[in-house]
Order: C-alpha cells, then structure tokens, then sequence
C-alpha cells in the first residue's frame, strides 16, 4: 500500500477564532501554530502549507506568566552598525499587542517561504471585533492555555 500525500489542490482550509482573553501567550501560541501548520489534521505534510486560518481577538488582555513581563527582552535589529533594539515584554504588549502575539507564533512557525505562508493565515486583532464573519469561523476553545 503506498503512503497517501496530499496534493496542494485537495487541501481544504477552515477557519478558525481563537479568544485570547486571559491566555497565557506561549501556551495559546503553541496551539495557534500548530493549527496554521496543519498537524491537527490526518493528512499533514511538513512540506506542505496545509494549515487553516485562524483569528486571534483579545490580543491586548493575554497574560504573561511569572515575571516575563519585566525580564523577557524582544529584539530587533536595523542591518546597520550598532542599530540592536531591545524592549521589554510588558512594554511592547501595552504597545502594540497584536503585534507581540503575531511575533510569538511566527517565532514557532518554519522559518522559511513555508512558515512565511502559513503566517498569512493569522489575523491578529487587539480588540474583541473582527471582520472576518462572512468566512463564519467556528470557536476554538483552548482550555489549557488560560491563566490559572
């Protein structure tokens, strides 16, 4: 019998709303990330992008554990000398929160054309409003991710 591999045509996606609202960030992340690469599903393939999408609302009310708000640091560098940019974890979440998220799953994505793909299918909101009903997501619910 030979091994069945999915064909780009045959994939069909969903999608997919995720309320992060009391979330620890990594936990949802981890979930969120495997959704978009598709290992929920019988027919995944790592060389496929054969994930769905997925909204995330209530980005800027997801939780961070223990003292990573104050001590975890984000980087980001310019490409010229000297241009390394570091904040704090809490800070860049009361920034821009949507944009903490969307970089926490990128970072536990293929970072390659792939995971650059498969990050297309996320859409980051901080805010409990979307305007994505028309696709008619369906609830998410990640139990094990909220803040206990």
């Amino acid at each position: 019998m030979r091994t069945y591999a999915p064909k780009a045509s045959e994939i069909e996606r969903a999608w997919f709303v995720v309320d992060a609202e009391g979330m620890v960030l990594g936990r949802m992340a981890t979930e969120v990330a495997k959704i978009l690469r598709g290992k929920h599903k019988p027919t995944f393939a790592p060389y496929l992008d054969g994930g769905d999408h997925v909204v995330v609302v209530n980005a800027d009310k997801v939780v961070l554990t223990g003292d990573k708000a104050t001590k975890k640091l984000v980087h980001r560098h310019s490409g010229y000398p000297g241009g390394l940019r570091s904040e704090k974890y809490g800070d860049l979440l009361a920034r821009r929160p949507a944009d903490a998220v969307r970089r926490t799953i990128r970072g536990m994505l293929p970072h390659n054309r792939l995971g650059r793909a498969q990050l297309r299918k996320l859409k980051v909101y901080a805010g409990p409003d979307h305007p994505h009903a028309a696709q008619q997501p369906q609830p998410l619910p990640l139990p094990h991710a909220l803040a206990r």
